[in-house]
């Protein structure tokens, strides 16, 4: 057995303790402070990375990197993604993982009584290892942060106009927030399907909680109100405040004032008679 192979050995044979040392080091050193759940998970972590590290070492050729890194790297972001962690989180912890890491092999080494040549192997390795899983991370990182911010996005897209049945006839859809092009594109493709297949008379669009809108939504809003008045339902506006009626002015839309309210009991109260 090589020296190197000895080395690698006693990595993946003394992982935990070794693990647990970088982990206690980290914490000690890393602001904010490190819960004791993180830790125990970092603990985790740092384990299958020392087996990884080690099984690069047994490989001959000098750039290997076991395809479970890539993998482990992206279950990391992942995690920190899910615990709404941030990227300097792991970013800040990955000197202090260096510094510790090369310490120890350095120490390794010298117990086991490596040459200078095998020295730097390992230590190549572990500096290997690391970059490739801080670069790995980071990637992945961003690329589900992106993907997580589009849920979000979708998902308060879809609370901005929810269907509020009154009775059989009627639903009220109060409008809520910023309309821009992506909410008024989801009550198109959206909304008006669900809506359809209801068999109501009146839509009430409840612009009361609406914060503000362009002109080409308040456009595209009108095609909106277009699209159920070809469909046979009788479409009601509630709740525009005149800085809203100035802005579909300004697009030169006409809304017909035996169609609009100031409230939605008004226009409840209008239905009934």
């Amino acid at each position: 057995m090589s020296n190197v192979d000895q080395f690698s050995s006693y990595i993946s044979e003394n992982a935990h303790s070794i693990s647990r040392e970088i982990v206690e080091y980290v914490a000690d050193h890393c602001k904010p402070l490190i819960s004791d759940e993180e830790k125990e998970m970092a603990l985790s972590m740092y384990v299958k990375l020392l087996g990884f590290y080690s099984e690069s070492l047994k490989n001959k050729d000098e750039n290997f990197i076991p395809d479970h890194l890539i993998e482990w790297s992206k279950n990391n972001a992942q995690m920190q993604v899910s615990n709404g962690g941030k990227l300097s989180d792991i970013i800040v912890r990955y000197p202090l993982t260096r510094d510790v890491a090369t310490e120890i092999v350095i120490r390794i080494s010298l117990e086991i009584g490596l040459t200078t040549v095998d020295t730097a192997t390992v230590l190549k390795g572990i500096n290997q290892i690391l970059d490739v899983s801080l670069n790995e991370t980071v990637f992945a990182f961003e690329q589900l942060s992106e993907q997580a911010k589009q849920e979000l996005q979708e998902e308060l897209i879809s609370l901005s106009a929810p269907i509020v049945p009154v009775h059989d006839e009627v639903v009220v859809i109060p409008l809520i927030g910023y309309i821009d092009e992506d909410r008024a594109a989801f009550i198109m493709d959206s909304v008006i399907p669900q809506i359809a297949e209801m068999n109501v008379d009146y839509v009430i669009l409840d612009f009361s909680g609406v914060m503000t809108i362009n002109g080409h939504v308040a456009e595209s809003l009108h095609q909106i109100g277009s699209v159920f008045r070809i469909m046979g339902i009788n479409i009601i506006i509630t709740g525009l405040r005149p800085e809203l009626v100035q802005v579909a002015i300004s697009s030169n839309i006409r809304i017909s004032s035996a169609y609009a309210f100031s409230t939605v009991k008004q226009a409840l109260e209008n239905i009934g008679k």
